[in-house]
């Protein structure tokens, strides 16, 4: 597949959209933030993940060496954003102030993942970023638990619940 019709077949839908949709799947959130606070997950990749399954695709070698620049926008833009909201949270429930800084806070963070999925398909977008799944893969669970820097039974559950999820609805 050539790269212009890589970039039509995977702009429907775009990776954003895919994302909104299937995080919005009953138990999705939840399973996400989990693999995120107790696992190390970075939930913008494993959606990514789930959007290149979808698409029968997955990433090469050249597409995990362009992970380390969105892994760095993650580490030093979105992150600390998260930890300011998070901090503030109990704070802004007395302070009018304090949940106004807050509510900027969650903007923020959102469109810094935004900005994420825009990067993670933007790498995908090019040939040799991706490629067709074949048989002898691993399966898209395997793929997401080596996201995973703790692998335990609430992990594994949750992944069970985005891959049911996933599997149970393509978006």
């Amino acid at each position: 597949m050539h790269s212009t019709q890589l970039c039509d077949v995977l702009r429907n839908p775009p990776l954003w959209d895919y994302a909104l949709a299937l995080y919005q799947r009953p138990g999705v959130a939840d399973a996400c933030l989990q693999l995120q606070d107790t696992a190390g997950a970075d939930i913008c990749e494993l959606l990514w993940r789930c959007w290149l399954d979808h698409h029968a695709l997955v990433p090469t070698e050249k597409a995990h060496n362009a992970l380390d620049e969105i892994r760095a926008w993650q580490t030093e833009v979105t992150q600390p954003i998260r930890h300011l909201r998070r901090m503030l949270k109990p704070r802004a429930q007395h302070e009018q102030d304090v949940a106004t800084l807050r509510n900027h806070l969650k903007e923020a963070e959102l469109l810094a993942e935004r900005e994420t999925l825009r990067q993670f398909q933007a790498i995908s977008e090019t040939s040799h970023a991706v490629r067709k799944r074949q048989t002898d893969d691993d399966s898209l669970t395997m793929q997401l638990a080596r996201c995973l820097t703790i692998h335990e039974p609430a992990q594994e559950a949750a992944l069970a619940t985005l891959t049911t999820q996933y599997t149970a609805h393509h978006p």
